[in-house]
């Protein structure tokens, strides 16, 4: 054979084979357009991953511990002193407390959750979580992703009770994590602390750790809620006992009762707390002594401040809580 009919042969033989691979493909691979939902069906709710339902299990990882720590260390507590001027108080009463522990502090500013994280001892700083609003911190992906990781924040539902995150707390205190809490669930929009919830309580008595109450003053001069701008001004973190709920028991020298009908409610805890809190605003306005006497006699300042009209609640602010 030739290399002219070999040549023929072999062109042949290939539009052959083309011909027969276009005549038994009658359809296109690949659909035109995404198919229609049968209308007979109902559609499956997708399933939500925001909001509270935000996994953040990822940022507890060895590795995002280890550059969270770096990030906190070396970069946001020199930002924080730097705009704060923070003056930390009370760490002496932290030394004997062994954790996990619940740190529940007032809330005035974003910076607030910066600086008090910056404020806790070694022990404590790198194995605390910060529970925050999940409708804020949680409503979108990327926002999620880099709160959580920056400080450790865990999704918090504010307005209305959600078994999710009191699960969710209440295993990582079971870990050996310790958690920030702002009981009263949004920034101060006067200067006054708003009402306090009763997650921090529950956690206690679930759990049965002690909580650490923390006044912050001054961070409503930096950074307002509602406000954009940021001014330096000098701040105090205070850092108060541990207090565990009483029991009867306790208060009469008895000895200790067993039984949680016994122990002191999550509602009378909660009151307790945001008093201890109100002694520390107190000493920071005035002085220890007075402040004990007055917390002591049962006549301390409320944290909610005067109820009376705007004017005269802004007129009675502490210097330290006003906004620029």
């Amino acid at each position: 054979m030739t290399s002219h009919s070999r040549l023929k042969s072999i062109f042949q033989f290939s539009n052959l084979i083309e011909r027969s691979l276009l005549s038994s493909r009658s359809e296109p691979v690949l659909p035109w357009r995404k198919p229609n939902w049968p209308s007979s069906l109902a559609k499956p709710t997708p399933k939500p991953t925001l909001g509270v339902y935000y996994d953040t299990s990822w940022t507890r990882t060895k590795p995002s511990r280890i550059a969270r720590a770096a990030l906190v260390d070396w970069l946001i507590k020199p930002l924080s002193s730097f705009v704060a001027m923070p003056t930390v108080e009370g760490l002496d009463r932290l030394g004997n407390v062994s954790t996990p522990v619940i740190f529940v502090a007032n809330h005035s500013s974003h910076l607030d959750t910066p600086l008090l994280l910056c404020s806790l001892p070694q022990q404590f700083r790198h194995k605390t979580v910060v529970a925050a609003a999940a409708d804020y911190f949680f409503d979108k992906r990327f926002k999620a992703a880099v709160w959580s990781f920056a400080l450790g924040i865990i999704p918090m539902e504010r307005t209305k009770v959600n078994r999710r995150s009191a699960a969710l707390a209440e295993e990582l205190l079971r870990q050996g994590w310790n958690i920030i809490i702002f009981p009263e669930g949004t920034r101060s929009p006067d200067g006054w602390a708003q009402r306090f919830k009763g997650g921090a309580a529950y956690l206690s008595l679930k759990v049965g750790i002690p909580v650490v109450p923390v006044y912050i003053s001054g961070t409503r001069r930096i950074l307002a809620k509602d406000s954009t701008k940021l001014h330096r001004y000098p701040t105090k973190v205070v850092f108060g006992h541990p207090i565990v709920p009483t029991t009867p028991a306790l208060s009469s020298g008895a000895g200790n009762l067993k039984g949680k009908k016994d122990t002191e409610d999550a509602v009378h805890f909660e009151k307790r707390i945001e008093q201890e809190i109100a002694l520390l605003a107190d000493a920071c306005t005035s002085n220890w002594w007075e402040a004990l006497k007055r917390h002591k006699s049962g006549t301390t300042p409320s944290l909610g401040g005067p109820k009376t009209s705007p004017w005269r609640r802004s007129w009675e602010l502490p210097p330290s809580s006003r906004s620029s």
